[in-house]
């Protein structure tokens, strides 16, 4: 069993966050500390937050043993709370969990491993809870959280959000709701809200003064009845979907055209010069064709997948299958000139069977390797790795490209989203779309930065 907790590191280490918060830092690389600050105050073995979305939970940042499952969506349900903490076993492990909220509306939750054997003590409890809190301070202040911005609760941080009495008297204002408003903290708190208060269920359409548009919705907070919490949002934010769906469309358009005028037109080789071409120019031409028929087809795929109202991702039943020998399929199926850039010299020949589907293999890689091959370098190499421990087998692809940001590895899964503002060519589907092949198959999918410069993009499958 671990020793009490570290106070004095916890208080260093919180002054540190809240500095950080203050000096304007935001995002997932400030939770990832506080997420390291409760593994090492409590002595435990492992750490992560989990953000919470409608009808389940990801994984977002995670330390020590905890780290294998970064990325990974846990339905609702699967912990049994009392009075907001969970102690109890998750995956065999001693876990200690509490929950994160902010105007008592659950945000997330912060958890700590301690092995199979030890568990926590009334101590660790309280810090856990202090710490859950300052994620959940962080989040109230809009410090570049949530990081995903799906479902009601999400949304609500995303954009204002107010909590009022039932006089309409602001008890609390967020930094989204001052730009939305033009009205800072100071002018909000303890006045009355500057806008009508729709009935539970229903969407106000208001207009400010400045002629910006907001969307309210409202609803009664679950534990305290006499307050109600009031989100809006810009009107505008309609436009710009419709805006990243035209964009969308003329990307994929670019991406559907370069393999269609490269079947045509060794189609039309084939066609109009087939007798002087000769044996061996026929069947280059006939190899052309059929490769990218293939990459036409896994984007016809992808984009149906992609704009699917629920982005189900349907394929065969799963089943044991080997992962090295499926990776070594996949990579022989890619273009050549990424093929040349893949390095898989070092994977296992014992590596035990993974569970899922091996068809879909060509995909992923397919989307990692492409994406690894379109933000670095093209001297450097892209190495694909394998391994496996007690419950999962794993296979990692790592460049040495331009990396990723903390705030942008979970945002770079989301359908659409480009980090790089749209400069390389794509529709911001392929990670998307990998997301959803590998939790279809029970598994998960994380990006990192990788020690050294560039980026891994690892995935773990279910041992069979």
């Amino acid at each position: 069993m671990p020793d009490g907790p570290d106070y004095a590191a916890l208080t260093r280490g919180q002054l540190a966050l809240l500095d950080r918060v203050n000096a304007g830092e935001t995002g997932l690389a400030v939770l990832n500390d506080l997420v390291r600050l409760t593994q090492d105050v409590l002595g435990v073995q492992g750490a992560g937050f989990a953000e919470y979305s409608p009808g389940h939970s990801r994984i977002i940042a995670a330390t020590g043993t905890c780290a294998v499952v970064l990325g990974r969506r846990v339905p609702h349900g699967t912990i049994a709370w009392s009075d907001d903490v969970f102690s109890g076993h998750i995956e065999g492990q001693r876990a200690l969990g509490a929950r994160c909220a902010v105007g008592g509306v659950t945000v997330g939750s912060l958890h700590v491993s301690y092995g199979s054997d030890a568990g926590p003590t009334p101590d660790h409890e309280a810090v856990l809870k202090l710490l859950a809190a300052t994620a959940g301070h962080m989040y109230g202040t809009q410090a570049g959280l949530p990081v995903h911005g799906d479902g009601p609760v999400v949304a609500a941080l995303a954009d204002g959000l107010a909590v009022v009495d039932r006089d309409g008297v602001v008890q609390l204002w967020n930094p989204a709701a001052e730009r939305l408003t033009g009205r800072t903290a100071a002018e909000a708190l303890h006045q009355r809200l500057p806008f009508p208060v729709p009935p539970p269920g229903q969407v106000l359409v208001h207009r400010l003064p400045t002629g910006r548009r907001l969307k309210v919705t409202a609803g009664d907070l679950p534990r305290t009845p006499a307050m109600r919490v009031v989100t809006f949002r810009d009107s505008t934010d309609q436009d710009r979907r419709h805006e990243d769906r035209d964009l969308f469309v003329a990307v994929t358009s670019h991406e559907l055209r370069t393999p269609v005028t490269a079947i045509k037109g060794y189609a039309d080789t084939l066609t109009n010069h087939w007798d002087s071409l000769g044996e061996d120019g026929r069947r280059e031409a006939v190899r052309v064709i059929g490769a990218r028929a293939g990459e036409l087809a896994r984007l016809v795929d992808r984009l149906l997948t992609a704009t699917s109202d629920d982005g189900e991702v349907t394929g065969p039943p799963p089943g044991p299958f080997d992962l090295v020998d499926a990776l070594r399929a996949a990579a022989g199926e890619l273009p050549a000139d990424l093929r040349r850039r893949l390095v898989l010299d070092d994977l296992p020949g014992d590596l035990p069977k993974a569970f899922g589907d091996r068809d879909s293999l060509a995909t992923i890689l397919t989307e990692l390797a492409t994406n690894a091959d379109k933000y670095s370098p093209a001297e450097t190499e892209v190495t694909v790795t394998a391994a496996a421990d007690e419950t999962t087998v794993t296979f990692r692809v790592a460049d040495r490209g331009i990396g990723v940001q903390p705030e942008h590895v979970e945002r770079a899964f989301e359908r659409y989203w480009q980090g790089d503002n749209g400069r390389h060519p794509g529709a911001g589907l392929g990670l998307y779309l990998v997301r959803r092949i590998v939790e279809r198959q029970q598994g998960w999918v994380s990006l990192r930065p990788r020690e050294g410069g560039g980026t891994v993009a690892e995935v773990r499958l279910p041992r069979a």
